[in-house]
């Protein structure tokens, strides 16, 4: 069963709600960020990015980033930017972006109910990341963004998230980016309570890094405290949870440094092997088993040609995979896309038309435009105790930072 209780969130006032929320750390490049907080000092990038506030090319120390992410996060409190809730609350986010809508609630999860593993994973993190958010958790003595989460629906929920939305949100706001973001607060937090004792597993969508973050913050803390009870605040982890079927996932694709010496022909010629290649005006797969390919101005589509892929394994049937053990790993060298800088990653949402700039301003050499991860294979894998390659799903829209701000 998934355990949750409710929380005080520290969020902004209604009128200020929009520009100080803010898109996840970790989806836009620091020039981004500058041009973001140079339009608008109470976005909270101020707060998940601070690094941007330094001269560019500067390179900060992260002890003096995080130090003016806290002095940040303090001006946002002191401003009254951001004010801390008087009870605690369950919150209901409804994302909507052109024709597709979901709606979720926002609560704190035992941190022993993630490393139990009843809160599924199904990325492994880089420790680099990790150490990052812990710092930059620590040092705020706080966790400024929801960890996304998916779980299988329950009628009892649907009907509790039914009758809330029926009620005036504490926010709503339309983004430039398209994505109309809604909140709404329920201080009457048994019934929710009561309603997720129902649901067998939780599921991570995304957040992988921030969830082993919260874990590694809570070590350090109960180490800290002589008395500690287990019922600190430190032990929570705040994470907004979404019925998985009303969940949209985008391709993750890839863009590639380098033909790992071969020439155009020749890796055309090695990839043959196991794909049929054709000259396409597509540049998206319509379907499991196809790969669009960018390079030197065209794009041809690559139709997986092996036939003895095991389907009942969860892993070895994702296109994701199939890129990697056919091409990424034997014909590119690229044995670990976590850590190998020959490979980058773009989010669905940017669309074909960055890879294509990409290769053709020379970031890049190629670049790879997959079919979506599905929702049912994200928890056949997640059941299976199984681990995807990285970067397998893009979720669309993204829930934002800076909203539901939990104190530890």
């Amino acid at each position: 069963m998934a355990v949750i209780r409710p929380f005080r969130a520290l969020r902004p006032a209604s009128e200020v709600a929009k520009q100080v929320a803010c898109v996840p750390y970790d989806v836009v490049y620091e020039s981004e960020v500058r041009d973001f907080i140079g339009m608008n000092s109470m976005s909270f990038l101020r707060v998940t990015r601070a690094e941007a506030e330094f001269p560019e090319g500067s390179n900060p120390e992260p002890n003096e980033v995080f130090a003016r992410a806290r002095m940040n996060l303090e001006e946002f409190i002191q401003r009254e930017l951001l004010v801390k809730d008087e009870e605690p609350s369950i919150y209901v986010y409804q994302l909507s972006v052109d024709d597709h809508s979901q709606t979720g609630v926002v609560a704190c999860c035992s941190i022993d109910e993630y490393e139990a593993g009843h809160i599924k994973k199904h990325e492994k993190t880089r420790p680099d990341k990790v150490k990052d958010r812990t710092e930059h958790m620590l040092a705020l003595n706080a966790q400024t963004g929801l960890i996304f989460l998916a779980f299988r629906n329950t009628s009892a929920i649907h009907s509790l998230i039914k009758e809330t939305v029926k009620n005036r949100p504490i926010y709503s706001f339309h983004c430039k980016e398209g994505a109309s973001h809604s909140v709404w607060q329920d201080s009457d937090t048994k019934k929710w309570v009561d309603a997720f004792h129902e649901v067998p597993s939780l599921y991570i969508a995304d957040g992988h890094h921030r969830a082993e973050s919260t874990a590694n913050v809570r070590r350090v803390l109960k180490k800290q405290n002589p008395n500690h009870s287990g019922s600190e605040d430190y032990n929570f982890v705040v994470v907004g949870m979404f019925p998985a079927e009303y969940l949209r996932i985008l391709a993750y694709n890839r863009v590639i440094k380098d033909l790992n010496g071969l020439s155009e022909s020749e890796f055309l010629e090695r990839i043959s092997e196991n794909f049929v290649i054709q000259e396409t005006d597509e540049k998206e797969p319509h379907t499991h088993g196809l790969i669009c390919l960018y390079l030197n101005g065209k794009w041809r589509k690559l139709k997986f040609a092996v036939e003895y892929i095991r389907e009942p394994d969860p892993i070895e049937r994702l296109d994701v995979s199939i890129l990697q053990n056919y091409i990424l790993g034997p014909i590119l060298g690229i044995e670990d896309p976590r850590t190998d800088p020959r490979i980058g990653f773009v989010g669905g949402a940017r669309g074909t038309a960055e890879l294509e700039r990409s290769v053709d301003e020379g970031d890049s050499v190629a670049a790879f435009s997959l079919f979506p991860t599905t929702m049912q294979d994200l928890l056949d894998v997640s059941d299976a105790g199984e681990i995807m390659p990285p970067k397998s799903t893009w979720f669309d829209p993204k829930l934002k930072d800076g909203l539901l701000v939990y104190e530890l």
